[in-house]
């Protein structure tokens, strides 16, 4: 017979068992869209501890939608590869241009991350970073998003991390917090966030990899936050650059921790 305080029992014990089991990993990534899903992944892959933390109930961030709200996505040639290492089905439209179906993007993509050894922690939202010890961030300060959209006064938690993948997107959280919080300066051309410009798909596209980078220490960027970090321009709905970004990122985030 089915017992209702029973399975709440095992609701409750299974997650308390990951998030305690996270409360200290190798990379806390900060949004679990294209970019931080991707960078996840491929460290996962590596073998590396990496933890996302979502705020929304969904992931996904702005792929779901493709674009106005038709669920379908472009991407280039360059990335083709990535797509197919995550078992998305596309098609050629020629030139260089490829589509496939942004439902069937998300769902395979949140798979494979977590099937590669990832955890994704969703309704959770980074309210500051960890300093400790240092200029350099450590980790995360956490809460449930329901306590923020309520505006309760809850303390929230900790959780530490040897790097911090910031994937929030247009926004850049992290970096916010860092600018703000620390008051620190950024790793960028005028030591602060430089905001996002106007539309230009060929130019953000392009840039993005340049803007992928640690833009504090133990802080790294990635898609949106990257381009808003550095001064890049919106591509709107290709989303080619997003998964190249969050793959960089893997790379350098693994050299990092392998030589710690």
């Amino acid at each position: 017979m089915l017992k209702g305080a029973q399975i709440s029992k095992i609701i409750i014990n299974r997650y308390l068992e990951e998030l305690d089991s996270y409360l200290k990993t190798d990379v806390a990534v900060v949004g679990a869209g294209p970019a931080g899903l991707t960078a996840a992944y491929y460290l996962a892959k590596k073998g590396h501890k990496v933890a996302i933390f979502e705020k929304n109930l969904s992931i996904g961030g702005g792929m779901w939608g493709g674009g106005i709200m038709f669920n379908a996505i472009v991407f280039q040639e360059e990335v083709r590869e990535i797509f197919e290492e995550f078992g998305i089905e596309h098609r050629s439209h020629g030139d260089g241009y490829y589509s496939a179906d942004s439902v069937l993007a998300v769902t395979a993509m949140g798979s494979q991350t977590i099937r590669a050894g990832a955890k994704i922690f969703n309704l959770l939202s980074a309210e500051d970073v960890l300093a400790e010890g240092g200029n350099r961030v450590t980790g995360l300060v956490l809460n449930w998003t329901t306590v923020r959209m309520a505006g309760l006064h809850v303390d929230p938690i900790a959780v530490e991390a040897k790097y911090v993948i910031d994937a929030s997107g247009h926004d850049c959280q992290i970096a916010n917090f860092v600018q703000n919080n620390l008051q620190e300066k950024l790793l960028t051309e005028t030591g602060k966030i430089m905001g996002e410009r106007s539309m230009w798909a060929e130019s953000g596209e392009n840039n993005l990899l340049e803007y992928t980078k640690e833009v504090y220490p133990g802080l790294f960027v990635v898609g949106m936050s990257a381009s808003a970090a550095y001064g890049g321009h919106r591509m709107g709905p290709i989303f080619g650059g997003m998964l190249l970004s969050g793959k960089k990122a893997a790379q350098e985030i693994d050299v990092c921790l392998k030589n710690k």
